[in-house]
């Protein structure tokens, strides 16, 4: 797999040897594959995993509203009210991708982001970083959606915040970020 700056950083020194790691399947959008691992009583165990790239996900809050952007996720079939979110790009840090993503697929330009949380997604089988940012200070600037999002824009009053991000259809980012975002006392 190329280096392009978006897939996680070198993985840590294993606990447990590695007797093969096989990438099966590498598109654009994600690799998969399997680790044989000798486990703790000497059997070993293939363990299947998809590596994604890299993501932000954006708590964006201006003048007591939060941003959310609505969605259709081909992938669940739903439209979904969600966190704006996107892939970071090759030297990017995640502040500076949140602002991107932000400008991108909201139209606003935060003047402040600060990191809330960094973290692995679904370790059981993903090897996927996300980390969750917020931002403040928006001025309103032109979009740029991507080839594929067709997505709007709507704010919410940050004390319906939590109950919006809870409302089914949903996913695990969104819900997250508005739980790291509030235990913060940023909502």
């Amino acid at each position: 797999m190329a280096d392009d700056g978006r897939r996680h950083e070198s993985l840590a020194d294993p606990e447990w040897p590695v007797v093969e790691s096989k990438t099966e399947y590498e598109t654009g959008w994600f690799t998969g594959g399997y680790d044989l691992v000798e486990q703790p009583d000497g059997s070993t165990k293939r363990y299947y995993w998809a590596e994604l790239a890299t993501a932000v996900v954006v708590v964006a809050v201006e003048d007591g509203q939060v941003v959310f952007v609505e969605q259709y996720r081909p992938t669940v079939r739903e439209t979904q009210l969600e966190l704006p979110a996107g892939i970071v790009e090759n030297g990017e840090s995640y502040t500076t991708a949140a602002a991107r993503e932000l400008r991108e697929e909201t139209g606003f330009d935060p003047s402040a982001t600060s990191l809330l949380q960094e973290l692995w997604c679904s370790t059981g089988v993903l090897r996927h970083r996300r980390a969750f940012v917020f931002a403040e200070g928006l001025s309103a600037v032109d979009r740029e959606l991507d080839e594929n999002e067709f997505l709007s824009v709507r704010a919410v009053p940050v004390a319906d915040a939590l109950d919006v991000a809870r409302e089914n259809p949903t996913n695990d980012a969104t819900v997250e970020g508005v739980l790291l975002a509030r235990e913060e006392g940023l909502l």
